[in-house]
Formats: structure tokens, sequence, C-alpha cells
């Protein structure tokens, strides 16, 4: 229970702090010339802000009282939600999913967190760009891919798969758990992907 606590609390403050430090480098850069964004961009930290501490709460909560649940937990249903939460962040993102009806509810959220890790990496290293988002499954596997476009062009090279990459390391352990694989790399026409194949579930 504690591991899936901590997972849990990497996963909601990595992907909910990326998009706060996003909003903040915009709003300080904009600040004086466009406060009309950097409006814009506050808002959005305060919005992410509630959110992070309501689901920190909810996690929290049970470490306080033994067996209490860990509250709503995300599925799919969600996804939207984080593919909109990146777009404020400067990730014009298009998300796909088909035949995931009656997924198991562990599944979902394995699903839910690996998809939001890597938006969060492309938060982090690649915004603003392009990403696109499928998850589908049929009677053999759940395929996760997730393509960014990399960088705008004269950034500075990033390497997604350093050592003290984590989120990477906490996407594959979550395709482990359901005896599935992981692969992740640059892609050879520019940006990185994400690329993650669950075993079938018997529905």
């Amino acid at each position: 229970m504690r591991l899936r606590i901590a997972r849990e609390l990497h996963d909601i403050v990595s992907h909910n702090l990326s998009l706060i430090a996003v909003k903040a480098g915009v709003a300080g850069h904009v600040a004086q010339a466009a406060p009309q964004e950097a409006q814009a961009a506050l808002k959005v930290i305060e919005e992410t802000s509630r959110s992070a501490l309501a689901e920190m709460r909810r996690t929290l909560g049970v470490l306080r009282t033994e067996g209490a649940p860990l509250g709503p937990v995300p599925d799919l249903d969600r996804l939207g939600s984080l593919a909109a939460e990146a777009n404020r962040a400067g990730v014009e993102v298009d998300l796909t999913v088909h035949g995931t009806e009656g997924l198991a509810e562990g599944t979902q959220l394995t699903i839910y967190r690996i998809v939001q890790e890597a938006l969060t990496n492309v938060v982090r290293h690649a915004a603003p760009t392009h990403c696109q988002i499928t998850v589908e499954a049929d009677t053999r596997e759940i395929r996760i891919d997730i393509e960014d476009a990399g960088p705008p062009p004269g950034g500075p090279p990033v390497n997604r798969q350093l050592p003290g990459e984590h989120g990477l390391l906490g996407m594959r352990e979550r395709a482990m758990m359901y005896g599935g694989s992981f692969e992740a790399g640059p892609r050879q026409e520019g940006g990185f992907t994400v690329s993650v194949r669950l075993p079938a579930e018997g529905r």
C-alpha cells in the first residue's frame, strides 16, 4: 500500500508542478508586456494547485486512516482533462481512445498514470509542441502510444533518457507490473515517443 501511495504522490506532484513551473515562467516573461496573458497563466497555476492539493489530501488520507480507500480513482474518462491541462501549458494534444470499454479499474489507473507521466515529460522538455496520444485495446493487447514533435527549433538538445528521469522509470515499472512492455526514445523525424503494450484482459 505504501509503495502504491508513494507512486501516486510522485505522479501527482511531478505532473502538476511541471504545469505550474511552465506557466510561472510564462507569467514572469510577459508580466509587463502582456498582462492579460500573465493573468491567464496565473489562473492556470491557481486551478492546477487546487487540483493537486485535493488529490494529495485524498491520497495522504490513506496513511492517516488504516484501511481507508484512496478515493475516486482516475480513469480513462479523465484523459481529456489531462489533454486540456497540457494544452494550457503549450502542448497541442490529439487524443484517440478506442476499444477500452470495460477495462478493470486498476488497468485504467495504470493507463491514466502512464499518459499523465508521458505528457508531463512533453510539457517539461518540449513545450510548445504537438503531441499525439493513442490508447487502443482489442482481444490481444492494450496499446498506449505517445508521440511528440519535439521542442521548437533552435533550443538546446534534451536527453529525456538520463538516469535522473524518474518518469520513464515509473512508466516502465507500471508496464512491468502488468507483464507488459515499455519502449521510449527519440523519433527519427524528431521529437520523442513512448510505447507501452499491456496484455489484453479477459472481457
